[in-house]
C-alpha cells in the first residue's frame, strides 16, 4: 500500500523559511520520481516542483530561485526548502508519485502572513 505523508508546514511571515517533507512507503523510494503541487483557496493546483530518481530537478517559474527539492533515498524522504516566501505562496502543499498510478498525500498547509 502506497502512503505519502507530507508534514513540516505551518504560518510564517514574508520573507520567511520553511521546509517540508513527505514521507513515503510502500514504494521503492529511490527509483521513483517525486513532485510537489500547491493549491491555494479558489485555485486549481498547480505543479511546484519535481526530483528525478537521478536527482534532476525542475521548478515552476514562480518558485525558481527561492525553493529547493531534495531527496534522501535512506529516508524514503522528499523535501521542499522554501525561502523569500511570499503570500502569494499560501496553499496546501501535496507531494504525489506515479507507481502505476498516480498517488497523493493528504497535504500540509502553509500560510505565508504578517
Amino acid at each position: 500500500q502506497v502512503q505519502l505523508v507530507e508534514s513540516g508546514g505551518g504560518l510564517v511571515q514574508p520573507g520567511g523559511s520553511l521546509r517540508l517533507s513527505c514521507a513515503a512507503s510502500g514504494i521503492i523510494f529511490s527509483i521513483n520520481a517525486m513532485r510537489w503541487y500547491r493549491q491555494a483557496p479558489g485555485k486549481e493546483r498547480e505543479f511546484v516542483a519535481l526530483i528525478t530518481s537521478v536527482g534532476t530537478t525542475n521548478y515552476a517559474d514562480s518558485v525558481k530561485g527561492r525553493f529547493a527539492i531534495s531527496r534522501d533515498n535512506a529516508k524514503n524522504t522528499v523535501y521542499l526548502q522554501m525561502a523569500s516566501l511570499k503570500p502569494e505562496d499560501t496553499a496546501v502543499y501535496y507531494c504525489n508519485t506515479v507507481v502505476g498510478q498516480l498517488y497523493w498525500g493528504q497535504g500540509t498547509q502553509v500560510t505565508v502572513s504578517s
